[in-house]
């Protein structure tokens, strides 16, 4: 296990292609920012940037396909930020937004599994409710809240297909690319569970801590249940931990310079774009820069001090990676011994 997680953890696998969605993945988070920006609305960064994460999805898919799951996914994304801004206008906001959180975890990992999404689990869905939900808010912030992340998920749909609409393709071109990719039933229920359970129990040991941002916690307990072996899980982990201690360092460098406005919203695409380029190569390489993107995309719209917002973030991703692993070390399948008989 030692060895493997070693390995993993050096190990670089190919681009397959990297580059293009990182591109799609940049612009679709910059130019809706940017927009906010010269209109003086920056304070609902959060509402686009949670909307652009559906260039994200179907890296792996054509024409059609690709089309219907990045529409499933941008509904997902703008209705958890849609919920996420009612909770945030309750004064309870921080233990409303555990049960919310795990229960959209556990049906986005049940419609993953089934559907066979890509990326695969519910990381990105509870992340939008859940932190969008840790800001406090008013009411009339819902509206908003949908129109931006809605619009801004349809500018990241129309942007990453706008290629395959504009080419012209051949139909049997077509007809060979567009074979769909599907997912299976079988283990989505299960999946569904221990994501749920996962986020319910990290969650309620943050919110019992008292510490500033539960959510962060919520998000690095599906990590490693996004795995179904347990040896998977461990390394996912292992990953997470790494890698944001890493991306820490980085976060403090950056959260140094006070970047604002048009300057931070570049910083944002730039380290949006490096974390595509390596994200399905070595996932503890890509939270160099995930780590300082989260840290900055929420410093823009609730700024706080450097020190105990990287000591947050340290703090909820041990919490959360220790309850994700320690549920996979519960569930996990036990091999019997074979008995042994004598003949007497």
């Amino acid at each position: 296990m030692l060895s493997e997680m070693l390995r993993s953890l050096l190990a670089v696998g190919p681009s397959n292609g990297a580059h293009r969605i990182a591109l799609r993945a940049a612009l679709s988070v910059v130019l809706p920012l940017l927009v906010l920006d010269v209109t003086g609305h920056l304070a609902w960064t959060m509402y686009a940037a949670f909307g652009a994460f559906t260039s994200l999805y179907g890296r792996e898919r054509v024409a059609g396909h690709r089309v219907r799951l990045q529409l499933v996914a941008g509904a997902w994304m703008t209705g958890c930020v849609t919920v996420g801004a009612l909770i945030a206008s309750s004064d309870h906001r921080g233990w409303l937004a555990v049960p919310a959180a795990a229960a959209v975890a556990a049906a986005a990992a049940y419609r993953s599994t089934v559907d066979g999404w890509h990326p695969p689990g519910s990381l990105f869905q509870v992340f939008g409710i859940a932190a969008v939900a840790s800001i406090p808010g008013v009411p009339a912030d819902v509206l908003p809240a949908f129109l931006v992340s809605a619009s801004t998920a349809l500018f990241a749909v129309l942007l990453g297909n706008a290629g395959v609409w504009l080419r012209r393709v051949r139909r049997s071109d077509l007809m060979a690319a567009s074979a769909p990719i599907g997912g299976s039933v079988t283990g989505a229920g299960r999946s569904a569970l221990l994501a749920g359970l996962g986020v319910l129990l990290a969650g309620s040991v943050a919110n019992g801590l008292s510490i500033g941002r539960p959510y962060w916690a919520m998000v690095s307990a599906v990590v490693p249940l996004a795995a179904q072996a347990l040896s998977a899980q461990v390394i996912r982990g292992v990953h997470r931990l790494v890698g944001t201690a890493v991306g820490l360092v980085a976060a403090w460098l950056l959260l140094a310079l006070d970047l604002r406005g048009t300057a931070a919203i570049l910083a944002v695409g730039v380290l949006q774009a490096l974390a595509e380029l390596v994200v399905g190569r070595n996932y503890a390489l890509a939270l160099l820069f995930i780590t300082p993107l989260a840290l900055m995309m929420g410093n823009v719209v609730h700024p706080v001090p450097t020190g105990p917002l990287l000591t947050d973030r340290a703090v909820e991703t041990v919490i959360g990676v220790a309850v994700g692993v320690a549920i996979g070390w519960v569930v996990r399948p036990r091999v019997r011994p074979a008995r042994s008989f004598r003949v007497t």
